[in-house]
């Protein structure tokens, strides 16, 4: 379920793309320093636009710097880092583990099982600097595949685990802004959830995967009705982003919440139409 929280970089001005970019490098860098190659191998954009959230909001100290790395040998990128980078380090690593568990739980890929084996032993440290968190988490997990196993047909409470999964991974503070930053990440996890069920429908129901469109795929108003749908988790998220007194990088979050989030929406789309 990565890949959908992303920059619309036709969009975005090439001062703030700099910026949003330096978060990531900075986030490429701790993974490293933190869990070696294979937590670096972890790294999406996905996790960069909590880190740059977490940052508006808060405003904490920032470390500038300049790195290479493996995809970078020949020239240094700026990067930036501050005290909520480890954090969503962590975050990026759990997620990561429990996304190569669920693959090899759904379609035996063996790669994510090794995988997985390799980042086991991180996960766990994760688990026990972030105790109750993770358990939320591992519990709407242990739904998730339980429900899937019995072919739940209601696509709100199918999405409405993962979206608790993100609220409990967005609100990092247990302050006068834990409500807005646990609806921000509960809406966009809903719509994250969603979002890969739209995507992967034709390739579950051939593979007999579950699915919780399957029901409603061959409907005529699917594409509509699927539009809708995300269109109201957007529009909640959203609503509770604007609540925040965020000032600092409010154009590139507004870049991926109003634009960059529909720009896979758009290409699965496109496809479709064409092969259809």
């Amino acid at each position: 379920m990565f890949g959908y929280i992303s920059i619309n970089k036709a969009e975005m001005k090439f001062k703030d793309f700099d910026l949003y970019h330096s978060f990531y490098c900075g986030l490429c860098r701790r993974l490293k320093e933190k869990y070696g190659k294979r937590g670096q191998m972890t790294l999406s954009y996905d996790m960069t636009f909590l880190l740059v959230l977490l940052t508006a909001l808060y405003e904490p100290e920032t470390e500038d710097g300049m790195c290479k790395c493996i995809a970078h040998p020949f020239e240094k990128h700026p990067t930036r880092i501050n005290e909520f980078t480890d954090y969503v380090a962590d975050m990026n690593l759990l997620l990561s583990y429990y996304k190569c568990e669920d693959d090899w739980q759904d379609e035996k890929k063996h790669l994510k099982h090794l995988y997985a084996g390799l980042l086991k032993s991180e996960n766990e440290k994760v688990r026990v600097r972030y105790e109750e968190k993770v358990k939320r988490i591992v519990d709407c997990l242990d739904e998730i595949f339980i429900h899937e196993k019995q072919g739940e047909e209601n696509i709100d409470k199918m999405a409405g685990y993962f979206g608790e999964i993100m609220g409990q991974i967005f609100m990092c503070r247990e302050d006068e802004w834990k409500q807005s930053m646990y609806k921000i990440g509960f809406y966009l996890g809903k719509f994250i959830y969603l979002m890969d069920a739209y995507e992967d429908i034709e390739e579950d129901i051939r593979k007999n995967n579950y699915n919780p469109f399957k029901n409603t795929y061959q409907e005529e108003t699917f594409e509509t009705d699927c539009r809708q749908i995300l269109t109201m988790m957007m529009a909640e998220c959203s609503r509770e982003f604007e609540k925040l007194p965020i000032i600092e990088y409010v154009d590139i979050l507004r870049n991926v919440l109003y634009s960059g989030v529909w720009t896979r929406y758009e290409q699965v789309r496109a496809k479709r139409i064409k092969e259809k």
